[in-house]
């Protein structure tokens, strides 16, 4: 997610290089054509041309809203992530005591004991955060953009799972590992870690309902996510937008001949070129920034930003426990102002 006040003017131009390149050089065989051979059926009435426009910019639109709701869900599912991570670990730290333990505990043990649940919750959070970040085959995936991934750090691998084992104990790890959902997993293995609380009187019976309430939320939020990850953005509309969009660039600098070929305008055809390059990049630009909001945990540059959000809970709930031993505080990266 890039956090600065926008794209710099470079960047977005950056961004649609190549396709700007193409356009560039379609527009110019097309126009070049007509002006040497004066093949004048090559200007297409403007008329047609705009009736398509018009439609290909209402389609944009649908699309367009529909990308940015998939985004905005995401969003608010992390942001229910982090209230429902600050609850759980307020429970967890009051709600662990000996008010009716059987075996009362001494206060550092029972602080040990709130640290495991809280760890545990911080491993689910990372695990959540490499499953959603796997590359599905809708997503985007040249060579370019996996090794953008690479160096952003949202590249994942079963070695990432690694992290993990700072968090759990070694019996917790393997068990996870063996796992294909770590994440789902991980909330059992809390929930049944708190029910052995409640059996031993650590955790009172009504208090343990309540933070089991959490438990029920986070799995109904890891839900939601991999909704959104694994069903894609129909691809019925996805496709058919962008070969509209495509066909409109196509009969654009024919329609612009159209356009140019008065009295007036004539002796500047050449004029056609820069118009109809600039009007086929509006176009291409409304349905990349579609294209690249569908797919908000793909780990590229405008994700929500899991990663930041994971490190920045696991940073809130150890100082609930009056941690020093904190991760660093992360920043935005590359020129672009990145946070992933």
């Amino acid at each position: 997610m890039q956090v600065g006040r926008r794209y710099s003017l470079f960047q977005t131009l950056n961004w649609g290089r190549k396709y700007i390149l193409w356009f560039l050089l379609f527009d110019s065989i097309v126009i070049s054509l007509y002006y040497f051979t004066q093949w004048s059926w090559m200007a297409i009435p403007w008329q047609p041309i705009s009736l398509i426009g018009i439609a290909v910019a209402f389609y944009l639109g649908f699309k367009n809203n529909s990308s940015y709701e998939r985004l905005w869900e995401a969003r608010k599912i992390w942001g229910g992530i982090v209230n429902d991570s600050r609850s759980f670990t307020v429970y967890t730290r009051d709600f662990i005591n000996n008010d009716d333990a059987q075996t009362p505990q001494s206060e550092k043990q029972l602080q040990h004991l709130r640290k495991q649940v809280v760890q545990r919750h911080i491993a689910w959070l990372y695990a959540l955060t490499y499953q959603l970040r796997v590359v599905k085959d809708w997503e985007h995936k040249s060579d370019f953009e996996q090794e953008l991934r690479t160096y952003l750090g949202t590249q994942t691998s079963p070695d990432s799972y690694k992290k993990l084992a700072n968090y759990l104990s070694q019996q917790e790890y393997d068990y996870i590992m063996s796992k294909d959902n770590k994440a789902s997993h991980l909330l059992s293995l809390q929930s049944k870690a708190l029910m052995n609380l409640r059996k031993e009187g650590i955790i009172e019976h009504f208090r343990h309902l309540e933070i089991q309430n959490h438990i029920r939320s986070f799995y109904e939020l890891q839900g939601k996510s991999e909704r959104i990850k694994n069903f894609p953005f129909p691809r019925q509309y996805a496709t058919v937008n962008y070969f509209f969009v495509l066909l409109f660039i196509i009969l654009l600098p024919f329609g612009m001949l159209d356009v140019f070929n008065t009295e007036i305008w004539r002796a500047y055809i050449w004029v056609a070129i820069p118009f109809s390059v600039v009007g086929s990049w509006v176009f291409w630009m409304m349905e990349m920034i579609g294209d690249y909001s569908e797919n908000p945990f793909e780990g590229l540059y405008n994700d929500v930003p899991i990663t930041n959000i994971s490190s920045s809970i696991e940073r809130d709930i150890l100082q609930m426990l009056d941690e020093t031993d904190l991760p660093e505080v992360t920043k935005p990266i590359t020129e672009f102002q990145l946070l992933v």
